[in-house]
C-alpha cells in the first residue's frame, strides 16, 4: 500500500513478533494501539474496514468499532487459520465481522457454518510471475562453473524465529559444503532482519553471496538448484519459481509445548495443506536440526529427477490453492464493492 503511495498514521512494526512470552510482553501495547487505530478509523468515518491478517490485534480493533453507531462495515481480509489451530476463533469472528475474504480454498466451510458470509479471492502471492525474473547477473555474481549446485538460504523475517534457525542452518551448510565442497551459498535476509543476519553469516567461515534487494532475491529463487526456508509466504514463492524447498521451522520449548496441544494439522506448508502431503520435506522443532537438514537438501541436490518431481508436485499444490482464480488482487476488490452494495460507499479504510 506504502508502494500506492498510501501513509500509514500507525506503526504497527512492533506487532511482529511470534511466541507466548513475546505476545505477552507486548499486550498492553497492542491494547493501546488497537484502541489508538479504532479510534482514528471512527474519525475518519468511512463506509468500510479492511482488517487485514494480524487476527488478535485486528479482533481487539473490530470489537471498539462494533461499539460504534452507526458502525462501517467490517470485511476480514485473511482468516485466522483454525484449520490448523483453535477452531473456535471461527464463531468469535463471525459474530464481530460482516464478510470474510479468504486466501485458501479450504478456509471457508469453517467460518460458513457459523453464519459468516465468505468470499474465496486466492492467494495474492501466488499473482507474482517469475517469468521476466533475470538470473544472468546473479550467476555471475556467484562465480564457479557452470553446473555448480546453488543453495538458497532464507531464515525468516521475525527476530526470534532467525536467532531459532540460523544455528541450525548454519550447522547444515558446514555438513554440505563438506559433502559438496563446489556448493555455492546464497541468502536473502528479510528486511527487519537483515543486519543480524548478515552479521551472523559473517562468521561462517564460507562466502554466503547476499540478496540485498527484491530483484537479486527473485532471481535467486529461479537460480538455485535447492532452497532452506524458513516456514512461510516465502515457501509459496519458492514454489511458484520451480525451486524445490526444505522448510525449517522452531518455536520457543514452552511456546512449542502449547503449539503440540493446540495444532490440529500435520503440516505447517501452506502447499503442503492444499495438497494434503509432504509435498516438501518439513522440518519442525527437534526434527530441525543441521545434520537432518543438510541430508535433506543433500539428497536433493544429488538426485535430479527426485528434483524434478518435487517440482512438478509443488505446482501441482499451487493450482489446487489457486482455487481457478486468476488475480486476487482484482477477486478482493471485487468482493469488497459487492460488499458495499446497495450502499453509495464512497471511502474504504484498510487496517
Amino acid at each position: 500500500m506504502a508502494g500506492e503511495g498510501i501513509e500509514s498514521p500507525i506503526d504497527i512494526s512492533a506487532l511482529g513478533v511470534l511466541g507466548i512470552f513475546d505476545a505477552l510482553r507486548i499486550y498492553p501495547a497492542v491494547l493501546r494501539l488497537a484502541a489508538r487505530t479504532a479510534e482514528f478509523a471512527a474519525a475518519e468515518r468511512p463506509d468500510a474496514v479492511i482488517l487485514i491478517d494480524s487476527w488478535g490485534f485486528n479482533l481487539r480493533v473490530a470489537h471498539r468499532l462494533r461499539r460504534l453507531r452507526p458502525a462501517p462495515v467490517l470485511i476480514k481480509y485473511v482468516a485466522p487459520q483454525v484449520w490448523a489451530t483453535r477452531p473456535g476463533r471461527a464463531r468469535t469472528l463471525a459474530r464481530v465481522v460482516d464478510r470474510l475474504l479468504a486466501i485458501n480454498t479450504f478456509d471457508a466451510p469453517f467460518f460458513e457454518r457459523e453464519g459468516l458470509p465468505v468470499t474465496f479471492v486466492g492467494n495474492p502471492a501466488l499473482r507474482r510471475d517469475f517469468n521476466p525474473v533475470d538470473t544472468g547477473k546473479l550467476t555471475k555474481r556467484l562465480g564457479g562453473e557452470e553446473g555448480d549446485p546453488v543453495l538458497l538460504l532464507l531464515p525468516g523475517s521475525r527476530r526470534g524465529e532467525v536467532e531459532r534457525l540460523l544455528p541450525h542452518f548454519e550447522e547444515a551448510v558446514g555438513r554440505l559444503k563438506a559433502e559438496w565442497p563446489r556448493l555455492r551459498l546464497m541468502a536473502a535476509p528479510a528486511g527487519p532482519v537483515s543486519a543480524m543476519v548478515t552479521d551472523h553469516m559473517k562468521q561462517w567461515g564460507h562466502e554466503v553471496t547476499l540478496l540485498d534487494d527484491e530483484s537479486a532475491r527473485l532471481a535467486g529463487m529461479r537460480a538455485a538448484t535447492v532452497a532452506l526456508a524458513c516456514s512461510g509466504t516465502v515457501t509459496t514463492e519458492l514454489a511458484m519459481a520451480g525451486c524445490p524447498v526444505v522448510v525449517a521451522y522452531r518455536l520457543g520449548p514452552v511456546t512449542a509445548v502449547v503449539a503440540r496441544r493446540l495444532i490440529r494439522t500435520r503440516y505447517i506448508t501452506l502447499f503442503n495443506v492444499a495438497a494434503q502431503a509432504f509435498v516438501a520435506p518439513e522440518r519442525v522443532q527437534e526434527a530441525c536440526t543441521g545434520e537432518i537438514l543438510a541430508r535433506d537438501i543433500s539428497a536433493l541436490l544429488g538426485d535430479q529427477p527426485r528434483r524434478e518431481r518435487q517440482i512438478a508436485d509443488q505446482f501441482a499444490a499451487l493450482r489446487i490453492m489457486r482455487g481457478g482464480i486468476d488475480d486476487p488482487i482484482d477477486a478482493a476488490a471485487a468482493a469488497v464493492v459487492e460488499a458495499l452494495v446497495p450502499s453509495t460507499a464512497g471511502s474504504v479504510l484498510a487496517i
